[in-house]
Formats: structure tokens, C-alpha cells, sequence
């Protein structure tokens, strides 16, 4: 972004807590939003095992069809989105990405059974048509998240000054956490009332967000991309690539966070049904929500006693005693039968996950140069997507087809499928932990120093903790 067309994000004065008027329509666009995304998810997951495919096999392969909708934009758009949003109005951006979003949503309301479509038996769409509209929604929305996400943060830089940026970052995660703790549970007492009461809520979000957006008084953003550079995203591009694999620090994070992801893909495919089924936990599906709330409380635990250590116990160390504590617990969670312990679990999950979260940005950003952090980002998120991705759809076909009535005993411990790709499941966690362990044996990362700003190791937000519309 050209630094010639910014200007003060506070131009003096002591900051308030949510440091300027600009960050704080920003703040709360992102808050409303966040919440309104727990929501959508969780009521998709509800609406699809529960409504649609309640009792039919090919169930989890279903509700495993929304998380790969989700995700395969990540792979597909995020690396290509970048380079044009450098060249687009950052709060126009948002703008547009907003109102898409909110038209994306509403189109779901068609087939929710809020209104007849003419000419269908009782007056709603078949089962796997309705997936279809599903999937598609699930896609555009995510597809417009990879234009807003990279738009979001660069919009941050303009309106927030560099000393309060980690600040911003902290009350992102903050509010993210929150998100987590209160969505599922609104999806789950509002799936009671009907699906499309969830769907008007998380339209309602984007609109809301929009609102905030639209009143930020941003400078004028830039096209920061010199026209000289301008069709050079191939050797940019390859540059960052070389670089990444020439970095064991990076390298090793890579192949641990692949391991990791083929494990964890696994449960967010099939929490719902390891919840509800008669064989696990056997509760009822409003109860699910409270699953995710338990972890996010952990998160929120978790994130502010990772900020305030992981420094002082060590980046890398931090990383894989976090993966290997959230292996442990994920394999605790599939021999639990009742429901308080697996609360309990999930908790200790979220605290493991926080520190993971909060370590890997910056270890990241202290060992790559500046100019090759986006980059060195794009290489990094795709791959580990694309694994979550193999998790995600492995999972929903075993469950659905191979494993079909699998029980099995060992012991005097018996075992269903979805319990034992869990076990699986933690048990690639772990592995990924041991690897990092043995791989970063000697690595040291240095904190940032209280004047460092600019330098390698200084903390700025990472891509999650920004606040990003929708």
C-alpha cells in the first residue's frame, strides 16, 4: 500500500480501548459477523444430519460435502486473490464482499422450507438438490471471504498505528473466541425454531457489517502493486516458494501441520454425529452446540495465557507440546461416553489449540523477511487446507461406506467407526508433535524487542486474529 496516501490512524491523544473511532466500527462489524458465522456453520451441520439426511447412511458423507464447500476456496481462490485485491480500494473491497455474502445467504432461505417451490411434491426441493444449493452457497460465501480476509488486514494497517497494532490483535482473538463460546449455542436453540431463522441471522451480520465498514473514514486506498510489477505473479510467487522450502523452520511446520489436519479433519465432519449417536455421547442435537462452546471457552483461556508465555517458554516448544496435549485429548474424546467429561475434554482441546494458534503466527513472522510473508503465507495455507480437505472427505466416506455397522473389540474396549477415526485421528496429532519436537530440537526463537518495530521478529496480527467481514 502506498504510504503517501494514508493518514494518521490517531492523530494524537491517548487511545481509547478500542483505540480509534475506525477500529472500532471495525471491531464491532467483525464481532457481529464472527457470531453470525458460528451460527451459519453450526445450523448447516444441524440442518444437514439432522434434517435433510437424518437416518440415511450417506449422512456424515453429506455433512462432510458442506466443510469441503468451505474449504476448497482457501485452495482454489485464496493464493489468486491476493494479487487483485493489492490492486483494489481495500474498504470497497469489504463493501462489495459484504453484500455479496448477504445476497449468497439469503439465496438459502429459498429452500429452507420457509416458502413452497412451486411445482415440487410437497412443496420443497429434493434431498440432494437442497445439498446442492447448500454447497454452492457455502462456496460463494468462502470464496468471498479469501477478497475480504487479505482487504481486512490491509485496511487495518491504514487505520490503526503500528504500536496499537498487536492491541487490535488481542481484542480480535478475544472476540473470535467469544464467537465461539455464544454461536453454537444460538444455532442450536434458534434450529429449534427453524433453519431459517439462522439464515436471516447471518444475513443480518453481513448487513450489519457493511453498515460499519461504510462508516470507517479510511484513507484512500491505493494500488500497491507498481505498474511495473504488474504481471509478474509467477517468479513472485516462485520466489516465496523457494524460499519457504529452503526454511527447516518452515519446512517442519508445514509437515507437522499436514499431519496434524489429516487427523483434526476428521472430527469437524464428525463431532455432530459422534454427539448424537446412541453408540457415544447420545444427546440430543440442541445439546451439540454446547460441544464447540466448551472448546471455545478453552480457546479464550488458552489465547491469553499463550500471549503472556509463549515467549518465555519458547515458540517452537510451545507448537508441539500444544499438538501433542490436543493429540492426547482427541484421543481421550473418543473413548468418552459422557457428555460433562467430554465438555471437560474439549476444554483442555481449546487451551492446547489457543497456544497453537498463538505461537505459529509469530514464529512464522520471525523467521521470514518481510516482503516474503504473504507469500510464504500463500504456500503455506493451501497445502494445509488441501489436507483438512483429504481428512474431511476420507472421514465421510469411511463412515458412509466401508464402515459401514464396523464394531470391533479389543482388550475389553469395544470400538465403532467413528470412535476409532478419532482414535486414528489423535494419534496423527501426536505423531505430528513428536516430529516437530525432534525436527526444532535446537531451535531457538528470540522475542521481539519493545522498540523492534519492523524488525523480523516483531509480532503484528496474523491472518486469523484481523477482523475480517463475514
Amino acid at each position: 500500500m502506498d504510504s503517501t496516501t494514508a493518514v494518521p490512524a490517531q492523530p494524537g491523544g491517548k487511545s481509547g480501548v478500542l483505540i480509534n473511532r475506525n477500529f472500532a466500527l471495525l471491531f464491532a462489524g467483525f464481532s457481529i459477523s464472527s457470531i453470525g458465522d458460528f451460527v451459519f456453520t453450526t445450523t448447516l451441520v444441524l440442518w444437514i444430519a439432522v434434517r435433510l439426511t437424518a437416518g440415511l447412511s450417506w449422512s456424515p458423507l453429506a455433512v462432510s460435502g458442506a466443510l469441503l464447500a468451505a474449504s476448497v476456496p482457501i485452495f482454489l481462490v485464496g493464493p489468486l486473490a491476493g494479487v487483485f485485491v493489492d490492486r483494489w480500494n481495500k474498504r470497497g473491497t469489504m463493501l462489495r464482499a459484504a453484500v455479496f455474502q448477504a445476497v449468497a445467504v439469503a439465496l438459502l432461505l429459498g429452500v429452507s422450507g420457509i416458502v413452497p417451490v412451486p411445482g415440487m411434491l410437497g412443496g420443497q426441493l429434493p434431498i440432494r438438490w437442497t445439498l446442492g444449493v447448500i454447497y454452492g452457497v457455502v462456496f460463494l460465501v468462502n470464496a468471498a471471504n479469501q477478497f475480504n480476509n487479505p482487504a481486512s488486514m490491509a485496511l487495518l494497517g491504514d487505520i490503526v498505528n503500528e504500536p496499537e497494532r498487536a492491541r487490535a490483535a488481542g481484542l480480535t482473538q478475544v472476540v473470535s473466541a467469544l464467537a465461539v463460546i455464544i454461536g453454537p449455542p444460538v444455532a442450536a436453540l434458534l434450529f429449534v425454531f427453524g433453519v431459517q431463522w439462522a439464515l436471516l441471522l447471518d444475513a443480518a451480520s453481513f448487513v450489519v457489517a457493511f453498515g460499519c465498514v461504510l462508516l470507517i473514514r479510511a484513507p484512500r486506498a491505493a494500488v500497491s502493486v507498481a505498474q511495473g510489477e504488474r504481471g509478474h505473479f509467477a517468479r513472485e510467487f516462485g520466489q516465496g516458494f523457494a524460499f519457504f522450502f529452503r526454511s527447516r523452520v518452515l519446512v517442519t511446520l508445514l509437515i507437522a501441520a499436514l499431519l496434524a489436519m489429516l487427523g483434526a479433519g476428521a472430527l469437524n465432519a464428525l463431532d455432530v454425529f459422534f454427539v448424537t449417536g446412541k453408540d457415544y455421547l447420545n444427546q440430543p442435537a440442541s445439546l451439540y452446540g454446547f460441544a464447540g462452546a466448551a472448546q471455545g471457552v478453552g480457546i479464550l483461556l488458552g489465547a491469553i495465557v499463550a500471549s503472556a508465555l509463549a515467549y518465555k517458554f519458547g515458540l517452537t516448544r510451545t507448537i508441539w507440546v500444544a499438538v501433542l496435549i490436543l493429540g492426547a485429548t482427541i484421543v481421550a474424546w473418543s473413548r468418552m461416553t459422557l457428555f460433562i467429561p467430554a465438555l471437560i475434554t474439549l476444554f483442555i482441546g481449546g487451551i492446547a489449540q489457543a497456544a497453537l494458534n498463538v505461537a505459529a503466527g509469530p514464529l512464522l513472522l520471525a523467521v521470514t523477511p518481510r516482503e516474503l510473508v504473504g507469500r510464504v503465507t500463500a504456500v503455506l495455507q493451501p497445502l494445509i487446507t488441501g489436507a483438512s480437505l483429504i481428512s474431511i472427505a476420507l472421514a465421510g466416506y469411511l463412515v458412509s461406506t466401508v464402515l459401514v455397522g464396523f464394531h470391533a473389540s479389543a482388550f475389553g474396549v469395544r470400538f465403532g467407526p467413528i470412535d476409532s477415526i478419532f482414535l486414528v485421528a489423535g494419534g496423527l496429532i501426536i505423531l505430528s508433535g513428536l516430529y516437530a519436537m525432534v525436527m526444532w530440537r535446537g531451535v531457538r526463537v528470540a522475542a521481539p524487542k519493545a522498540d523492534g518495530a519492523g524488525e523480523a521478529g516483531t509480532t503484528t496480527p496474523a491472518p486469523e486474529a484481523v477482523p475480517v467481514v463475514g
